[in-house]
Protein backbone atom coordinates (compact mmCIF):
# COMPACT_ATOMS: atom_id res chain seq x y z
CA UNK A 1 0.00 0.00 0.00
CA UNK A 2 2.85 2.41 0.73
CA UNK A 3 4.82 1.41 -1.93
CA UNK A 4 1.81 2.09 -4.50
CA UNK A 5 0.81 5.60 -2.43
CA UNK A 6 4.49 7.00 -3.32
CA UNK A 7 4.24 5.53 -6.58
CA UNK A 8 1.50 7.69 -7.12
CA UNK A 9 2.73 10.73 -5.77
CA UNK A 10 6.07 10.67 -7.76
CA UNK A 11 3.44 10.12 -10.61
CA UNK A 12 2.05 13.09 -9.74
CA UNK A 13 4.26 15.29 -9.19
CA UNK A 14 6.53 14.86 -12.49
CA UNK A 15 3.18 15.82 -14.23
CA UNK A 16 1.67 18.48 -12.05
CA UNK A 17 0.69 22.12 -14.21
CA UNK A 18 2.80 24.84 -13.17
CA UNK A 19 -0.01 27.59 -12.61
CA UNK A 20 -0.45 28.92 -8.68
CA UNK A 21 -3.71 28.09 -8.00
CA UNK A 22 -5.96 31.33 -7.81
CA UNK A 23 -9.49 32.36 -8.90
CA UNK A 24 -8.52 31.70 -12.28
CA UNK A 25 -6.75 27.97 -11.60
CA UNK A 26 -9.58 27.19 -8.98
CA UNK A 27 -8.15 22.87 -9.09
CA UNK A 28 -4.44 21.98 -7.26
CA UNK A 29 -2.81 19.54 -6.02
CA UNK A 30 0.19 19.28 -3.11
CA UNK A 31 2.57 16.96 -2.13
CA UNK A 32 5.59 16.45 -0.31
CA UNK A 33 7.36 14.52 2.59
CA UNK A 34 7.56 15.31 6.50
CA UNK A 35 8.14 13.76 9.60
CA UNK A 36 5.64 13.70 12.81
CA UNK A 37 5.81 12.50 16.31
CA UNK A 38 3.43 10.24 18.08
CA UNK A 39 2.32 11.39 21.61
CA UNK A 40 1.02 8.19 23.07
CA UNK A 41 4.55 6.07 21.84
CA UNK A 42 6.84 8.66 22.41
CA UNK A 43 8.39 8.45 18.74
CA UNK A 44 9.04 9.97 15.35
CA UNK A 45 7.89 8.22 11.93
CA UNK A 46 8.26 8.99 8.50
CA UNK A 47 4.94 11.05 7.00
CA UNK A 48 3.65 12.24 3.53
CA UNK A 49 1.06 13.81 2.46
CA UNK A 50 -0.73 14.32 -1.04
CA UNK A 51 -3.84 16.82 -1.72
CA UNK A 52 -5.89 17.96 -3.92
CA UNK A 53 -7.51 21.59 -3.29
CA UNK A 54 -10.31 24.18 -4.66
CA UNK A 55 -9.94 27.44 -4.36
CA UNK A 56 -13.28 28.68 -3.25
CA UNK A 57 -12.65 32.69 -2.40
CA UNK A 58 -9.69 34.70 -1.38
CA UNK A 59 -10.19 33.77 2.13
CA UNK A 60 -10.59 30.25 1.93
CA UNK A 61 -10.42 26.99 0.41
CA UNK A 62 -11.44 23.37 0.73
CA UNK A 63 -8.98 20.62 0.94
CA UNK A 64 -9.13 16.74 0.43
CA UNK A 65 -6.04 15.47 2.13
CA UNK A 66 -4.76 11.85 2.32
CA UNK A 67 -1.85 11.78 5.10
CA UNK A 68 0.16 8.77 5.61
CA UNK A 69 3.19 7.88 8.38
CA UNK A 70 5.24 4.85 9.11
CA UNK A 71 5.94 4.04 12.58
CA UNK A 72 9.26 2.02 13.43
CA UNK A 73 6.43 -0.09 15.23
CA UNK A 74 5.25 -1.01 11.92
CA UNK A 75 2.37 0.11 11.70
CA UNK A 76 1.15 2.25 8.65
CA UNK A 77 -0.94 5.18 9.36
CA UNK A 78 -3.35 6.34 6.96
CA UNK A 79 -6.22 9.13 6.52
CA UNK A 80 -8.71 11.15 4.27
CA UNK A 81 -9.76 14.93 5.53
CA UNK A 82 -11.94 16.97 3.86
CA UNK A 83 -10.02 20.17 5.60
CA UNK A 84 -10.73 24.23 4.91
CA UNK A 85 -8.06 26.59 5.33
CA UNK A 86 -8.38 29.87 5.95
CA UNK A 87 -6.08 32.35 3.74
CA UNK A 88 -4.31 35.51 5.64
CA UNK A 89 -3.34 36.44 2.32
CA UNK A 90 -6.77 37.39 1.24
CA UNK A 91 -6.38 40.89 0.29
CA UNK A 92 -7.64 41.86 3.48
CA UNK A 93 -5.07 40.80 6.23
CA UNK A 94 -2.10 40.45 3.85
CA UNK A 95 -1.60 40.83 -0.38
CA UNK A 96 -2.29 38.15 -2.20
CA UNK A 97 0.80 38.51 -3.75
CA UNK A 98 3.19 38.68 -0.49
CA UNK A 99 6.24 37.14 -0.34
CA UNK A 100 4.85 35.25 3.11
CA UNK A 101 1.74 33.86 2.42
CA UNK A 102 0.27 31.96 6.33
CA UNK A 103 -2.95 29.96 6.56
CA UNK A 104 -4.57 28.27 8.96
CA UNK A 105 -6.44 25.09 8.38
CA UNK A 106 -8.52 22.36 10.03
CA UNK A 107 -11.19 20.08 9.06
CA UNK A 108 -12.47 15.93 9.77
CA UNK A 109 -12.13 12.20 8.28
CA UNK A 110 -11.69 9.19 8.37
CA UNK A 111 -8.11 7.31 9.53
CA UNK A 112 -7.13 3.90 9.38
CA UNK A 113 -4.13 1.93 10.24
CA UNK A 114 -3.36 -2.15 9.98
CA UNK A 115 -5.17 -2.73 13.37
CA UNK A 116 -7.45 0.10 13.84
CA UNK A 117 -9.55 2.62 12.11
CA UNK A 118 -11.86 5.48 13.10
CA UNK A 119 -13.01 9.24 12.68
CA UNK A 120 -9.83 11.28 13.12
CA UNK A 121 -9.72 15.13 12.73
CA UNK A 122 -6.72 17.47 12.28
CA UNK A 123 -5.80 21.09 12.75
CA UNK A 124 -2.75 23.35 11.85
CA UNK A 125 -0.53 26.47 10.44
CA UNK A 126 1.16 26.58 7.48
CA UNK A 127 3.07 29.29 5.61
CA UNK A 128 3.09 29.34 1.68
CA UNK A 129 6.18 30.82 -0.30
CA UNK A 130 5.73 31.72 -4.15
CA UNK A 131 8.68 30.83 -5.57
CA UNK A 132 7.95 32.03 -9.27
CA UNK A 133 4.38 32.50 -11.44
CA UNK A 134 4.34 28.94 -11.55
CA UNK A 135 5.46 27.32 -8.13
CA UNK A 136 4.58 27.61 -4.61
CA UNK A 137 6.06 25.64 -1.73
CA UNK A 138 4.33 25.38 1.77
CA UNK A 139 5.55 24.63 5.20
CA UNK A 140 2.75 23.31 7.70
CA UNK A 141 2.55 22.15 11.21
CA UNK A 142 -0.68 20.77 12.57
CA UNK A 143 -1.78 18.40 15.16
CA UNK A 144 -3.52 14.79 14.24
CA UNK A 145 -6.09 13.19 16.53
CA UNK A 146 -5.23 9.29 16.23
CA UNK A 147 -7.94 6.52 16.13
CA UNK A 148 -9.15 5.25 19.63
CA UNK A 149 -8.43 1.45 19.89
CA UNK A 150 -6.85 -2.07 21.27
CA UNK A 151 -2.78 -2.18 19.59
CA UNK A 152 -0.40 -5.15 20.20
CA UNK A 153 2.49 -4.09 22.01
CA UNK A 154 5.74 -4.00 20.69
CA UNK A 155 7.46 -7.07 20.97
CA UNK A 156 4.25 -8.74 22.42
CA UNK A 157 1.47 -8.29 19.67
CA UNK A 158 -0.79 -10.48 21.31
CA UNK A 159 -1.29 -8.40 24.21
CA UNK A 160 -3.58 -5.58 23.44
CA UNK A 161 -3.62 -1.97 25.09
CA UNK A 162 -6.49 0.81 24.58
CA UNK A 163 -4.92 3.98 23.02
CA UNK A 164 -5.01 7.21 21.03
CA UNK A 165 -2.46 7.82 17.90
CA UNK A 166 -2.57 11.54 18.63
CA UNK A 167 0.19 12.63 17.15
CA UNK A 168 2.20 16.16 15.75
CA UNK A 169 2.85 16.71 12.14
CA UNK A 170 5.47 18.98 10.20
CA UNK A 171 5.65 18.70 6.32
CA UNK A 172 6.96 20.05 3.45
CA UNK A 173 4.83 20.54 0.63
CA UNK A 174 4.50 21.80 -3.48
CA UNK A 175 1.59 22.86 -4.76
CA UNK A 176 0.89 22.43 -8.26
CA UNK A 177 -2.81 24.33 -9.51
CA UNK A 178 -4.89 22.92 -12.48
CA UNK A 179 -6.85 25.17 -15.18
CA UNK A 180 -6.22 27.91 -17.57
CA UNK A 181 -6.27 32.17 -16.15
CA UNK A 182 -9.08 33.76 -18.12
CA UNK A 183 -7.73 35.97 -20.73
CA UNK A 184 -10.21 37.53 -22.69
CA UNK A 185 -8.37 39.84 -24.93
CA UNK A 186 -5.32 36.94 -25.20
CA UNK A 187 -2.81 39.63 -24.41
CA UNK A 188 -0.94 37.11 -22.19
CA UNK A 189 -1.59 38.52 -19.02
CA UNK A 190 -4.99 37.28 -17.01
CA UNK A 191 -8.06 39.11 -16.62
CA UNK A 192 -7.92 39.57 -13.01
CA UNK A 193 -4.42 41.18 -13.35
CA UNK A 194 -5.46 43.09 -16.43
CA UNK A 195 -5.97 46.53 -16.35
CA UNK A 196 -6.75 46.90 -20.11
CA UNK A 197 -8.97 43.86 -21.02
CA UNK A 198 -9.90 44.94 -24.29
CA UNK A 199 -6.58 45.15 -25.90
CA UNK A 200 -7.07 44.02 -29.58
CA UNK A 201 -5.68 40.83 -30.92
CA UNK A 202 -1.95 41.05 -31.67
CA UNK A 203 -1.04 44.48 -29.63
CA UNK A 204 2.04 44.20 -27.39
CA UNK A 205 1.05 45.17 -24.00
CA UNK A 206 2.96 45.82 -20.22
CA UNK A 207 2.60 43.82 -17.16
CA UNK A 208 -0.44 45.37 -16.76
CA UNK A 209 -1.77 44.27 -19.62
CA UNK A 210 -2.12 47.72 -21.17
CA UNK A 211 -0.59 48.76 -24.76
CA UNK A 212 2.37 49.84 -24.69
CA UNK A 213 2.66 53.79 -24.92
CA UNK A 214 6.44 54.44 -25.61
CA UNK A 215 6.22 58.16 -25.32
CA UNK A 216 4.01 58.60 -22.74
CA UNK A 217 1.51 60.72 -24.30
CA UNK A 218 -1.86 58.97 -23.79
CA UNK A 219 -1.81 57.34 -27.11
CA UNK A 220 -1.11 53.83 -27.17
CA UNK A 221 1.51 52.91 -29.75
CA UNK A 222 -0.76 50.58 -31.87
CA UNK A 223 -2.89 53.83 -32.28
CA UNK A 224 -0.09 56.17 -32.25
CA UNK A 225 1.45 57.57 -35.61
CA UNK A 226 4.41 58.88 -34.13
CA UNK A 227 5.45 56.25 -31.05
CA UNK A 228 8.63 57.75 -30.14
CA UNK A 229 7.49 61.33 -29.67
CA UNK A 230 4.87 62.81 -27.37
CA UNK A 231 2.12 64.34 -29.68
CA UNK A 232 -1.58 65.18 -29.12
CA UNK A 233 -4.47 62.74 -29.61
CA UNK A 234 -6.54 64.57 -32.29
CA UNK A 235 -3.17 64.12 -34.58
CA UNK A 236 -2.99 60.27 -33.56
CA UNK A 237 -0.41 60.65 -31.04
CA UNK A 238 2.14 62.98 -33.28
CA UNK A 239 2.86 66.42 -31.97
CA UNK A 240 2.10 70.05 -33.62
CA UNK A 241 4.99 71.83 -32.91
CA UNK A 242 4.01 75.63 -34.41
CA UNK A 243 0.16 75.00 -33.47
CA UNK A 244 -1.21 75.65 -36.79
CA UNK A 245 -3.52 72.05 -37.04
CA UNK A 246 -1.02 70.63 -39.11
CA UNK A 247 0.68 68.05 -37.10
CA UNK A 248 4.56 67.90 -37.54
CA UNK A 249 5.00 64.72 -39.67
CA UNK A 250 3.08 66.23 -42.49
CA UNK A 251 4.27 69.71 -42.05
CA UNK A 252 7.03 71.49 -44.27
CA UNK A 253 7.58 73.84 -41.94
CA UNK A 254 6.92 72.47 -38.29
CA UNK A 255 8.41 75.26 -36.39
CA UNK A 256 6.60 78.16 -38.21
CA UNK A 257 2.60 78.36 -38.72
CA UNK A 258 1.37 77.96 -41.78
CA UNK A 259 -1.39 76.99 -44.38
CA UNK A 260 -3.01 73.73 -44.37
CA UNK A 261 -2.80 74.16 -48.43
CA UNK A 262 1.05 74.92 -48.29
CA UNK A 263 1.56 72.05 -46.40
CA UNK A 264 2.01 74.14 -43.00
CA UNK A 265 4.42 76.52 -44.40
CA UNK A 266 3.03 80.33 -44.57
CA UNK A 267 2.68 82.55 -47.11
CA UNK A 268 3.44 86.13 -45.25
CA UNK A 269 3.24 88.07 -48.39
CA UNK A 270 -0.15 86.45 -49.66
CA UNK A 271 0.77 86.19 -53.36
CA UNK A 272 -0.37 82.33 -53.31
CA UNK A 273 3.93 80.72 -53.25
CA UNK A 274 4.91 79.52 -49.62
CA UNK A 275 7.57 81.39 -48.15
CA UNK A 276 10.30 78.53 -48.51
CA UNK A 277 9.72 78.93 -52.44
CA UNK A 278 9.15 82.40 -52.76
CA UNK A 279 11.98 84.00 -53.71
CA UNK A 280 10.43 87.72 -53.66
CA UNK A 281 8.88 86.88 -49.77
CA UNK A 282 7.99 91.07 -49.31
CA UNK A 283 5.79 91.05 -52.78
CA UNK A 284 3.28 93.69 -51.76
CA UNK A 285 0.21 92.74 -51.55
CA UNK A 286 -2.24 91.93 -54.54
CA UNK A 287 0.43 92.11 -56.75
CA UNK A 288 0.85 89.13 -60.04
CA UNK A 289 4.04 86.97 -59.12
CA UNK A 290 5.75 84.13 -61.17
CA UNK A 291 6.08 80.81 -59.93
CA UNK A 292 9.36 81.73 -57.94
CA UNK A 293 7.02 84.06 -55.75
CA UNK A 294 8.48 87.18 -57.88
CA UNK A 295 6.13 90.45 -59.11
CA UNK A 296 6.03 90.26 -62.69
CA UNK A 297 7.62 92.94 -65.07
CA UNK A 298 6.22 92.32 -68.17
CA UNK A 299 7.83 95.34 -70.35
CA UNK A 300 11.34 94.62 -68.26
CA UNK A 301 11.64 97.95 -66.92
CA UNK A 302 12.69 97.73 -63.20
CA UNK A 303 9.27 98.60 -62.45
CA UNK A 304 6.70 96.07 -61.61
CA UNK A 305 3.61 95.31 -63.07
CA UNK A 306 1.28 96.40 -61.00
CA UNK A 307 2.93 99.60 -59.79
CA UNK A 308 3.81 100.36 -63.68
CA UNK A 309 1.21 102.34 -65.19
CA UNK A 310 2.79 101.34 -68.45
CA UNK A 311 3.42 97.30 -67.89
CA UNK A 312 3.54 96.91 -71.57
CA UNK A 313 5.78 99.36 -72.32
CA UNK A 314 9.45 100.23 -70.85
CA UNK A 315 9.52 103.37 -69.03
CA UNK A 316 11.31 104.88 -65.87
CA UNK A 317 10.47 104.71 -62.06
CA UNK A 318 9.80 108.01 -62.24
CA UNK A 319 7.63 108.11 -64.70
CA UNK A 320 5.88 105.21 -63.30
CA UNK A 321 6.92 102.62 -65.27
CA UNK A 322 6.40 104.77 -68.21
CA UNK A 323 8.52 106.07 -71.00
CA UNK A 324 10.09 109.32 -70.72
CA UNK A 325 8.68 112.21 -72.85
CA UNK A 326 11.94 112.22 -74.46
CA UNK A 327 12.04 108.64 -75.74
CA UNK A 328 8.29 108.87 -76.70
CA UNK A 329 7.13 109.03 -80.41
CA UNK A 330 4.51 111.30 -80.06
CA UNK A 331 2.51 111.26 -83.65
CA UNK A 332 1.16 114.15 -85.09
CA UNK A 333 -2.57 113.58 -85.68
CA UNK A 334 -4.21 115.03 -89.21
CA UNK A 335 -7.39 116.31 -90.38
CA UNK A 336 -9.47 116.54 -93.21
CA UNK A 337 -9.56 120.00 -95.28
CA UNK A 338 -11.61 122.74 -92.98
CA UNK A 339 -12.47 119.70 -90.25
CA UNK A 340 -11.90 119.18 -86.77
CA UNK A 341 -13.25 115.65 -86.41
CA UNK A 342 -10.58 113.13 -85.27
CA UNK A 343 -10.24 110.23 -88.00
CA UNK A 344 -10.39 106.99 -87.07
CA UNK A 345 -6.75 106.61 -87.89
CA UNK A 346 -6.01 109.71 -85.53
CA UNK A 347 -8.33 107.85 -82.66
CA UNK A 348 -6.07 105.11 -82.69
CA UNK A 349 -2.77 106.93 -82.32
CA UNK A 350 -4.48 108.74 -79.54
CA UNK A 351 -5.40 105.55 -77.39
CA UNK A 352 -1.50 104.12 -77.96
CA UNK A 353 -0.63 107.50 -75.58
CA UNK A 354 -3.75 107.03 -72.98
CA UNK A 355 -1.79 105.26 -70.89
CA UNK A 356 1.66 106.95 -70.42
CA UNK A 357 -0.49 110.44 -70.64
CA UNK A 358 -2.27 108.87 -67.36
CA UNK A 359 1.16 108.28 -65.81
CA UNK A 360 2.88 111.48 -66.76
CA UNK A 361 1.95 113.63 -63.90
CA UNK A 362 5.49 115.39 -63.96
CA UNK A 363 4.90 116.59 -66.96
CA UNK A 364 2.82 119.20 -68.23
CA UNK A 365 1.10 118.85 -71.88
CA UNK A 366 -0.46 121.16 -74.21
CA UNK A 367 -2.04 120.06 -77.47
CA UNK A 368 -1.28 122.75 -80.17
CA UNK A 369 -4.71 122.96 -83.01
CA UNK A 370 -2.67 124.08 -86.50
CA UNK A 371 -4.34 124.59 -90.42
CA UNK A 372 -3.54 125.64 -93.47
CA UNK A 373 -3.67 129.18 -95.30
CA UNK A 374 -6.45 128.14 -97.06
CA UNK A 375 -9.61 130.51 -95.96
CA UNK A 376 -8.94 133.43 -94.00
CA UNK A 377 -6.80 134.06 -90.89
CA UNK A 378 -9.54 134.45 -88.74
CA UNK A 379 -11.32 130.78 -89.77
CA UNK A 380 -8.30 129.50 -90.05
CA UNK A 381 -7.70 130.67 -86.61
CA UNK A 382 -10.77 129.30 -85.12
CA UNK A 383 -10.14 126.09 -87.00
CA UNK A 384 -7.07 125.31 -85.54
CA UNK A 385 -9.01 126.14 -82.09
CA UNK A 386 -11.45 123.34 -82.87
CA UNK A 387 -8.78 120.59 -83.82
CA UNK A 388 -6.96 121.04 -80.20
CA UNK A 389 -10.14 120.66 -78.47
CA UNK A 390 -11.51 117.57 -80.20
CA UNK A 391 -7.81 115.63 -79.43
CA UNK A 392 -8.56 117.19 -75.75
CA UNK A 393 -12.01 115.71 -75.51
CA UNK A 394 -10.99 112.59 -76.93
CA UNK A 395 -7.93 111.99 -74.02
CA UNK A 396 -10.39 113.18 -71.67
CA UNK A 397 -12.93 110.83 -72.85
CA UNK A 398 -10.22 108.07 -71.89
CA UNK A 399 -9.61 109.02 -68.34
CA UNK A 400 -6.54 111.01 -68.84
CA UNK A 401 -6.13 114.23 -65.96
CA UNK A 402 -6.96 117.56 -67.73
CA UNK A 403 -5.36 119.17 -64.59
CA UNK A 404 -2.00 118.26 -67.11
CA UNK A 405 -3.28 118.44 -70.45
CA UNK A 406 -4.09 121.92 -71.86
CA UNK A 407 -4.87 123.28 -75.46
CA UNK A 408 -3.45 126.13 -77.86
CA UNK A 409 -4.51 127.43 -81.38
CA UNK A 410 -2.04 128.74 -84.05
CA UNK A 411 -4.25 128.74 -87.20
CA UNK A 412 -1.93 129.27 -90.15
CA UNK A 413 0.78 130.80 -88.51
CA UNK A 414 3.13 127.76 -87.94
CA UNK A 415 3.12 125.41 -91.21
CA UNK A 416 5.07 122.41 -90.81
CA UNK A 417 6.05 123.29 -94.65
CA UNK A 418 5.30 125.76 -96.52
CA UNK A 419 1.37 126.08 -98.48
CA UNK A 420 2.72 125.60 -101.70
CA UNK A 421 0.71 122.36 -102.70
CA UNK A 422 -1.72 120.57 -102.06
CA UNK A 423 0.28 117.79 -100.10
CA UNK A 424 1.90 120.48 -98.24
CA UNK A 425 -1.70 121.89 -97.02
CA UNK A 426 -2.72 118.26 -96.10
CA UNK A 427 0.92 118.11 -93.93
CA UNK A 428 -0.66 121.40 -91.82
CA UNK A 429 -4.03 120.44 -90.91
CA UNK A 430 -2.65 118.90 -87.95
CA UNK A 431 -2.08 118.52 -84.08
CA UNK A 432 1.40 118.55 -82.29
CA UNK A 433 1.96 118.28 -78.95
CA UNK A 434 4.12 120.56 -76.54
CA UNK A 435 5.44 118.61 -73.50
CA UNK A 436 7.17 120.43 -70.46
CA UNK A 437 9.05 118.82 -67.29
CA UNK A 438 6.58 120.22 -63.84
CA UNK A 439 9.30 122.14 -62.05
CA UNK A 440 9.54 120.45 -58.17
Amino acid sequence: MKKITLSFFAILFALGTTVAQNADSKWAIGLGPGVYHNNQKAQFGIAHEFYISRYLNPSFDLRLNNNGAYESSGIDFQDAVLNLRYKFYNGYIFSETAAVQPYLYGGGGYMWDNQAEGFAWNAGLGFKFPISTNTSLFLEAGYKSGIEGSRGSVGNPNYYVDVVDDMLKLTGIVEFAFGKAKDTDGDGVPDKKDKCPDTPPGVVVDENGCPLDRDGDGVPDYKDDCPDQAGDPKFNGCPDTDGDGIPDKDDDCPTVAGLAKFKGCPDTDEDGVPDPKDKCPDTPKGCPVDASGCPLDSDADGVIDCEDKCPNEKGTKENNGCPDWADVQIPTIYFDLDKADLKAEGQAELDKLVQTLSASKEYNIVVGGHACNLGTNKHNMELSEKRAQSVVKYLLSKGVNNAYVGSHNYGEDKPAVPNTSETNREKNRRVEWEVSKIKK
